[in-house]
Order: structure tokens, then C-alpha cells, then sequence
């Protein structure tokens, strides 16, 4: 009886969050409006193809890491740094909740990664882009989507 209830609750979640999965040149064209192509010297298909690599563009992404701390959203934004998901020891450094980075308003999701990439070493922050986007040909990224 109490595995039912857990079900139902968990049904109740998933409907509430429902996940979105940007097309490439949606996302392309959102972060172009937001200001991200050549933001601190990193082309737009450096952003998209981080995007991808980090959650396959899914805005709902989460992936709980090994210390506990929790990636969430589009640019895998941890929860131990840069929002706050309700532990004390959490530094918050985008002054956001977590959860603001999983919807598909894109706003607060940009503006950590922003400052992520601002205050630390770029996008060295994330393994995603390190390992598949840094130093490449990223022109393809942007490729047919109708921004500059």
C-alpha cells in the first residue's frame, strides 16, 4: 500500500516538471539573444555545443554526483557552488535556486552560466565541452539556424 503512494506522489511530480528538449537552433537562437556568442571570447557554438554534450539540450537534466551534490539543467549547474537546493552548506553562487535552472525559462540558466564562465576558467568548468567541444571546428553548431 505505501509503494502505491509513493508512485502516485511521484506521478504528481513528473507532471509538474515536465521535461523540455530544445531543437539546436532553438537553442542557438536563444543564446544569441541572450548574449552568449563571444561571451568571455567563446564562440555561440561553443555555448550549443556544451548545451548538448552537458544534457542533450534537455532543460529538466539532473545527474547526482558522487559527493552528493546534484547537475541541474541545461548547462548542469551543481548544486554545491552555484544554487541552492536547500542544504546549509551550499555557496549559492548564482543566487538562484536549483530548481529555477530545470524550467524551460532558460533566463536564470543562462545568467549562472554566465558568471561560471566569467569567474572561473571559462568553460573549463565543464568536463562536457573539455572533453568534446574545446579546441574544435564548432561552425557547424550554429550551422543553418539563422543567427549571425
Amino acid at each position: 500500500m505505501k509503494a502505491i503512494g509513493i508512485l502516485a506522489l511521484i506521478g504528481c511530480v513528473a507532471t509538474l516538471i515536465e521535461s523540455k528538449i530544445y531543437t539546436r537552433c532553438k537553442l542557438a537562437k536563444i543564446f544569441s539573444r541572450a548574449g552568449l556568442d563571444n561571451y568571455q571570447g567563446f564562440s555561440l557554438g561553443n555555448w550549443i555545443c556544451l548545451a548538448y554534450y552537458e544534457s542533450h539540450y534537455n532543460t529538466t537534466a539532473q545527474t547526482v554526483l558522487e559527493d552528493g551534490s546534484i547537475d541541474y539543467g541545461i548547462f548542469q549547474i551543481n548544486s554545491f557552488t552555484w544554487c541552492r537546493s536547500g542544504k546549509l552548506q551550499q555557496k549559492n553562487h548564482c543566487h538562484v535556486a536549483c530548481s529555477a535552472l530545470i524550467t524551460d525559462d532558460l533566463t536564470d540558466a543562462i545568467i549562472c552560466a554566465k558568471k561560471i564562465a566569467k569567474e572561473t576558467e571559462g568553460m573549463n568548468y565543464w568536463q562536457g565541452w573539455k572533453k568534446y567541444c574545446e579546441g574544435k571546428d564548432l561552425s557547424e553548431w550554429k550551422k543553418g539556424c539563422e543567427v549571425s
